[in-house]
């Protein structure tokens, strides 16, 4: 029996939400704590080593500044590359609320993987107790 028309379109929507949430809870566990990297910062820390490989002479330092070099710039691709959290957590604000509901996935599922409790309000996810 072929599938309906409103069956692939449920489908199709829980296919985009699980990307949604995924990506979302991806770029989550990728922050670190602290000072967030930024591409400026990469950028202001290669034109530091750019300075000191000019003026070293110690040729094992200036192999070290060369790898530093070469991570630094690794380091300024990944940040470069990565999708903007904030569209992410868009995503995320849209398709949380259906997803949760058709998972059963509860409010504190959510916060214990690190979703913040603004972004779960926004999402009209209610806070539930634990039982």
């Amino acid at each position: 029996m072929p599938m309906s028309d409103e069956h692939k379109a449920a489908l199709a929507q829980g296919r985009r939400e699980s990307r949604a949430i995924k990506a979302y809870l991806e770029a989550l566990g990728a922050r670190r704590p602290g000072r967030p990297v930024t591409a400026d910062s990469v950028r202001k820390r290669i034109a530091s080593i750019d300075e000191r490989l000019g003026t070293e002479e110690d040729p094992l330092k200036q192999v070290e500044l060369r790898q530093e070099r070469i991570d630094a710039e690794s380091a300024l691709k990944d940040v470069e590359s990565k999708e903007d959290i904030d569209q992410l957590e868009k995503f995320f604000i849209d398709a949380a609320k259906s997803y949760s509901e058709r998972k059963g996935i509860s409010y504190t599922a959510w916060r214990q993987v690190g979703v913040p409790a603004r972004v779960l309000k926004e999402a009209g996810i209610p806070r539930t107790r634990q039982s």
